[in-house]
């Protein structure tokens, strides 16, 4: 009998109004993950465990997020991928290394294994797979884009295969409540 797998994935909210308006801008240009995936910084891709591991995960996330102080993330322009991925993002002027740290900690958890393609690097994806010309235009177009926010958590998702993403749970840092 096969063993059953939960699609899991770990993120940072883009607080409103700037959460609103990335993931319009998103779908302006012609990306269909604008419908099923707001606007935030990746910290765990799209990644399939073992469902009877969750609560293993669940437990690690805590310990994650009480370890790392509340952090400031500033949004500052934009940024690509292109040649090797068709993708634009805003970039984060303020943020990464927490992020970064954040990221590795959390892809240690007992059950978590994920192949990385390419080198973990926080941003948030504004415009993927779509025509070369809606690519250019979301970077030009956010250029300019600034917003500093506080994070005081992050979230843990999970994906049946269809529709959006459902928020499972919030993990507050440094043990906020």
């Amino acid at each position: 009998m096969a063993e059953s797998t939960t699609r899991i994935g770990v993120a940072i909210d883009i607080p409103e109004p700037w959460g609103s308006e990335l993931t319009r801008r998103r779908a302006e240009a012609g990306d269909p993950q604008a419908a099923y995936t707001p606007a935030h910084v990746t910290l765990l891709g799209p990644t399939e465990i073992l469902t009877e591991s969750l609560p293993a995960v669940e437990k690690h996330l805590e310990a994650v997020a009480s370890a790392q102080e509340p952090f400031t993330i500033h949004l500052r322009g934009t940024g690509t991928f292109r040649p090797i991925t068709e993708v634009v993002f805003v970039t984060l002027a303020v943020g990464i290394s927490e992020c970064e740290l954040l990221a590795g900690a959390i892809a240690a958890a007992d059950g978590v294994h994920r192949d990385q393609r390419f080198p973990y690097h926080p941003h948030v994806t504004v415009a993927q797979d779509v025509a070369s010309d809606a690519l250019d235009a979301v970077f030009e177009e956010l250029a300019g884009f600034s917003a500093r926010f506080d994070v005081g958590s992050f979230t843990l998702f999970t994906h049946g295969g269809e529709g959006p993403w459902q928020r499972r749970r919030d993990y507050p840092l440094g043990g906020l409540r």
